[in-house]
């Protein structure tokens, strides 16, 4: 997921459960506008969010940030490019899954035309 050369430059990711937009900012070296502006571009982005609108990001919103970070700011990509990269890696997951489920209804399908057949 994320380059060796991204882990190294990044501060350690603690071991807590929720960070604010201040935390994220410094561990991900992205300013906290920027993380804003990125809710709005990246779906898959969502940080929970308390009183007064306050944002609350998990460990996985933390991992997710510093792939978009590398993906923008390490690999070049613009941010159409990165979001269809992000969408791109979800997707094989999914496909298979589909491809599983096509493969048995054609199985049934066929089960049921040798039926008539017979």
């Amino acid at each position: 997921m994320l380059e060796a050369s991204n882990n190294n430059e990044l501060p350690v990711i603690p071991g807590k459960r929720y960070f604010t937009i201040g935390e994220v900012s410094e561990l991900c070296g992205v300013k906290p506008h920027v993380l804003r502006y990125w809710e709005q571009e990246f779906s898959q982005l969502k940080p929970v969010k308390r009183r007064g609108n306050r944002r609350y990001y998990q460990r996985h919103d933390v991992v997710l940030i510093r792939e978009i970070r590398g993906l923008l700011y390490e690999q070049g990509f613009t941010i159409g490019g990165a979001r269809q990269c992000l969408e791109n890696e979800a997707k094989p997951e999914m496909a298979a899954v589909d491809k599983k489920q096509v493969i048995k209804e054609v199985l049934e399908e066929l089960a049921e035309i040798r039926a008539l057949l017979v």
